[in-house]
């Protein structure tokens, strides 16, 4: 998913969905809503840039959730085409950096079409209302720390 990412669609309401967690439970917007407000992020394990920036990502939703905020990440790559974002990959991945928030397959990439995401990593964080307050990168930075 490799892609400019557009402009954000401000006041848009979150999509729900149902997706399978690397935990074994299935997850709905309403289970990871944080009563501040929601992010949701669309990564996968195979991108340079998601590699780049994970451990800043663990560390800013950590960092959130003190503040009411809730987390999830969805992986909608093909894993037929992205053998390295299969399932058990997810797992490795999410254990391997720490994860303290749930972590879906969007086989169909019905939930990634639904909320528009054209890359990885791709940032979608709703107010407490669930509607739309920013759409774009962890930070300006394409790879590096900035």
């Amino acid at each position: 998913m490799a892609a400019e990412t557009p402009v954000c669609d401000f006041g848009r309401k979150a999509e729900d969905f149902s997706l399978k967690g690397t935990d074994g439970k299935t997850y709905s917007l309403a289970d990871v809503q944080g009563p501040s407000g929601t992010l949701v992020m669309f990564i996968c394990n195979h991108c340079p840039y998601v590699k780049a920036v994970i451990g800043r990502i663990v560390e800013e939703v950590d960092a959130l959730r003190a503040h009411g905020i809730g987390a999830v990440a969805i992986m909608s790559n093909d894993t037929d085409a992205y053998p390295d974002d299969g399932f058990d990959n997810m797992k490795r991945f999410a254990a391997e950096h720490g994860f303290s928030f749930p972590y879906l397959l969007d086989e169909t990439q019905e939930v990634a079409r639904a909320y528009g995401a054209v890359c990885t990593p791709d940032f979608f964080g709703f107010n407490a209302d669930l509607c739309l307050q920013y759409r774009g990168r962890l930070d300006a930075s394409k790879r590096e720390r900035i």
